[in-house]
């Protein structure tokens, strides 16, 4: 039987398709499925409970603790990486003399393993014999060691660790981005009597919109679904809760309480949060196109 050129294509990317389906399709929709079932982890017990368990984690105090860290945590780590980013780029961007060294320096926290930098962190922030306090106390800024660890201060650690884990990517991106901008402008916008500031306002934003729209969309997922980072560093110590995010609040519901509907449903709540927030950004970003 001779397939047809159409036929031919469609058989040719079946095991694609197929794959495709085992790996993404069909863990999406067992685990909305999931959450409308109470379910133990391990065992084949399970049963039917419709929307209860997104009505139990709607009026659950804990779920609602670990939005809002959730928010501080992606917001703060996306705007300083945003902000950090963009100017090491204009700075590394410029010639001057170990150029070459300072991108491989900037571009070291990006490559090294999270859990060795988590372990990096824990030693440098250590409230007794850490590096971080024995500076700051050097130079006057503080009297006492700061407990960095401690549920005053944890958050700001987190934030600290993952902007300094995480911005080489903007840098990377807005880096490649400069580079292909005509010198022209640049050049145009000096004869105009335009400084530093202007050039950077009027030049090199508008030739960096279309890259920091994808950036900002990939760290937001990636900030918000962060896992990794903040679960080594609540390891070995009291405060975890006060940097609970959506997915540990997940992990701790599946594996550790053993309720995989529960751990199921807050997916799905993530999975929705992302999708209405992706939304208004791409309805956003198209308005301002159109003006």
């Amino acid at each position: 039987m001779k397939l047809s050129p159409p036929q031919t294509g469609i058989l040719l990317i079946a095991p694609s398709i197929l794959l495709i389906g085992a790996l993404l399709v069909y863990p999406v929709f067992y685990g909305v499925w999931l959450s409308f079932f109470k379910k133990h982890s391990f065992f084949a017990e399970q049963q039917f409970v419709g929307l209860a368990n997104y009505v139990y984690l709607l009026q659950n105090p804990e779920f609602w603790m670990s939005v809002w860290y959730g928010t501080v945590y992606s917001v703060s780590t996306i705007v300083l990486q945003i902000v950090i980013g963009v100017i090491a780029a204009l700075i590394v961007n410029e010639s001057f003399q170990g150029r070459n060294l300072v991108r491989g320096v900037i571009l070291f926290p990006y490559v090294i393993p999270t859990v060795v930098a988590i372990i990096l962190w824990k030693w440098l922030l250590n409230n007794q014999f850490g590096l971080v306090n024995y500076l700051l106390r050097a130079v006057g800024v503080i009297e006492d060691p700061v407990s960095w660890m401690g549920k005053d201060h944890i958050m700001t650690s987190l934030i600290m660790i993952s902007v300094w884990e995480f911005f080489p990517f903007v840098v990377l991106s807005v880096l490649a981005r400069m580079q292909t901008i005509p010198p022209t402008l640049y050049k145009a916008a000096q004869v105009d009597g335009a400084g530093p500031i202007r050039r950077f306002i009027h030049v090199t934003l508008p030739q960096l919109r279309n890259v920091l729209f994808v950036v900002i969309l990939l760290r937001s997922i990636w900030m918000f679904t962060k896992f990794d980072t903040v679960w080594l560093l609540t390891q070995g110590g009291g405060a975890e809760k006060y940097i609970r995010t959506l997915p540990v609040y997940a992990y701790m519901r599946t594996f550790m309480y053993y309720q995989a509907g529960l751990g199921s449903t807050l997916a799905v709540i993530m999975f929705v949060i992302l999708l209405v927030t992706t939304s208004i950004y791409f309805k956003m970003f198209r308005r301002e196109e159109e003006i």
